[in-house]
């Protein structure tokens, strides 16, 4: 029996991550991130680039390069290793099980499905239809929309901006620490899933509210999960 119908809960809208929480990415962008690497001859073992999958060029970059060497080497560096991740391992992506019965779920009762991300808008819309959820989707916050991305805020409060809700009013869903991270400084709490790479007691510690083995587990629970409890 159907606990929730449609105005019952209290969260009006989601702010999704896609990298590693709909779709499986997240090591194909660490690989990419490695192979970008070599170029200049900085050697990137692929778990220490996968732990930094999650925020934008212009944080993970100073991870692994010398400060010295940054500037010449940051925008370059950048495009190619998108050309490297469209070319080698965009094809590879695949949804996770229950990504998009997860959003429609939610859309039914009465959550607004949005997408926050630090992918830019084009990577953004081929994930779309890779985990078909194109008519889902209410609202898209890419990394083209903020100054910074993730684990800065400002991709989140550009999400709230387009939904003109206030941080109360959502849930963040997420992967990551860098997500609950940069929610968290959005006022906005955080769900996680461990589909990322990351632990449930990590994402805890980043302050998630709560941790799901992947989507589909949470599809199972999702109402007597935060999002029909807040």
């Amino acid at each position: 029996m159907t606990l929730f119908a449609a105005g019952d809960v209290l969260v009006k809208a989601v702010l999704c991550d896609i990298d590693g929480t709909l779709v499986e990415s997240n090591w194909l962008h660490a690989a990419a991130w490695r192979d970008a690497f070599s170029v200049i001859d900085v050697d990137v073992d692929l778990e220490e680039a996968r732990r930094q999958i999650g925020k934008g060029g212009h944080e993970l970059i100073p991870v692994f390069v010398p400060w010295w060497k940054r500037k010449v080497v940051e925008e370059p560096l950048k495009a190619y290793r998108k050309l490297i991740f469209e070319m080698n391992y965009l094809d590879q992506v695949e949804p996770f099980p229950k990504a998009r019965e997860l959003l429609v779920r939610m859309k039914e009762i009465g959550i607004r499905v949005s997408l926050a991300s630090s992918a830019g808008q084009e990577q953004l819309e081929a994930y779309k239809k890779i985990a078909n959820i194109d008519d889902v989707v209410e609202e898209t916050t890419s990394a083209d929309d903020a100054d910074r991305a993730k684990p800065h805020p400002d991709i989140f409060e550009a999400t709230l901006k387009k939904l003109k809700l206030r941080p109360r009013d959502v849930l963040a869903l997420g992967d990551t620490p860098y997500d609950a991270e940069a929610a968290g400084k959005a006022e906005i709490w955080t769900v996680g899933v461990t589909t990322g790479g990351w632990s449930r007691e990590e994402l805890m510690h980043a302050g998630c509210v709560e941790v799901y083995k992947d989507v589909a587990e949470l599809l199972e629970n999702l109402e007597t999960s935060a999002f029909c409890r807040f």
